[in-house]
């Protein structure tokens, strides 16, 4: 993982990268397309099939900004590719989720049900009452869409209820006891 900074991200086969003024990237593949203007002091480079980000200075900021937008630009690459998806778990007994049209309508025990209009971009299902996917081609858009979803009701301590990613581990308290 050492200097992941410097290595190229292979640009794979029905994707065009385009940059303008060295640090706004557009993307385009076969899921769409996403555009990010990145910070001037690192600039991206389109070589051989290859995308190239180089620092304009040298020091450790320099060398973390690197790193960052060659991450940004690599998610960028595999959303329009193949997308990103969250999962969600609805844990407890009368809470649910349903879809109405584009919007996500929450039961997770208040006295209305909670409604959640996506972003342009991001599309959400729900297979089961109790699940959630949240997909979308740009992955800080999906995490955040799932995030606001989780915040509607997040897992509690004691009894594990709540909205969680799936695979999540909540630590359970023990709560009170006699002695």
């Amino acid at each position: 993982m050492a200097r992941q900074r410097e290595k190229p991200v292979e640009i794979p086969q029905g994707v065009e990268v385009k940059v303008e003024n060295g640090n706004k990237v557009t993307v385009k593949g076969p899921l769409g397309q996403l555009t990010k203007v990145f910070n001037p002091k690192v600039s991206v480079v389109v070589e051989n099939g290859k995308v190239w980000v180089k620092k304009n200075g040298s020091g450790k900021f320099y060398e973390a900004l690197q790193g960052t937008v060659r991450s940004l630009v690599r998610n960028m690459i595999e959303g329009v590719t193949k997308g990103f998806q969250k999962d969600l778990v609805i844990v407890g007994i009368g809470y649910r989720a349903q879809k109405s049209g584009r919007k996500l309508i929450l039961n997770v025990g208040y006295s209305h049900p909670v409604e959640i209009e996506p972003p342009e971009g991001i599309e959400i299902e729900v297979p089961g009452p109790q699940e959630i996917i949240v997909k979308g081609i740009d992955k800080e858009l999906v995490g955040n869409v799932a995030a606001r979803i989780r915040d509607v009701r997040p897992p509690e301590p004691y009894k594990g209820k709540g909205i969680r990613y799936k695979g999540e581990v909540v630590r359970r308290k023990m709560g009170k006891r006699a002695v």
